[in-house]
C-alpha cells in the first residue's frame, strides 16, 4: 500500500533525517532528530538509529503508539522556498529489523503507520500553504 504521491516518494527518499516525536510519560511531546526509510513493501515508515532501543522515544512508543514524524528542509533561499512532509500515525517498537537502515543503526526499529500526510512545496511551489490528507488504515 503507498500513501504518498510520487513526488512525496522521492523527497522522502532524498532525505536521510526527520524529527520524531513522541508522547512522554507525562503526556508531553518529546522530538528527536533520526534516522528513516520509507518501507514500500508495506507502506511504513522505518525508524532508526544508534542504541535505539534504549532511547526515551523507543520506551515511549512501547507505551503510547501515537506518533510524528517532520521531514523538512530548504530547496531554496533566494527565492525563499521551504518544503517538508509531516507525517502523523500510530507506531510499534520492535526488536529487529533496524540493522537494515544502514551500517551503525541497531537491531531495533520503530515502525509507523501513517494516517495523517501533510505536504508543503513538494506538489505545488508551497505558495499556498499545507496540503493535508487522511490515511486509511
Amino acid at each position: 500500500m503507498n500513501d504518498f504521491t510520487q513526488k512525496e516518494l522521492a523527497y522522502l527518499n532524498s532525505q536521510r533525517l526527520g524529527h520524531l516525536t513522541t508522547l512522554g510519560a507525562d503526556g508531553m511531546p518529546h522530538v528527536v532528530p533520526v534516522g528513516f526509510h520509507y518501507n514500500l513493501a508495506i507502506g511504513t515508515i522505518d525508524v532508526g538509529g544508534r542504541a535505539l532501543g534504549a532511547t526515551r522515544e523507543y520506551r515511549d512508543v512501547q507505551r503510547a503508539h501515537r506518533v510524528s514524524l517532520l521531514v523538512d528542509d530548504l530547496e531554496s533561499t533566494n527565492p525563499w522556498a521551504p518544503r517538508g512532509i509531516e507525517i502523523r500515525g500510530t507506531a510499534e517498537a520492535l526488536p529487529y529489523g533496524g540493522e537494515s537502515l544502514g551500517p551503525g543503526f541497531s537491531a531495533e526499529l520503530i515502525r509507523m503507520y501513517p494516517r495523517h500526510i501533510a505536504e508543503w512545496g513538494i506538489e505545488t511551489d508551497g505558495t499556498e500553504g499545507a496540503r493535508a490528507r487522511s490515511v486509511l488504515p
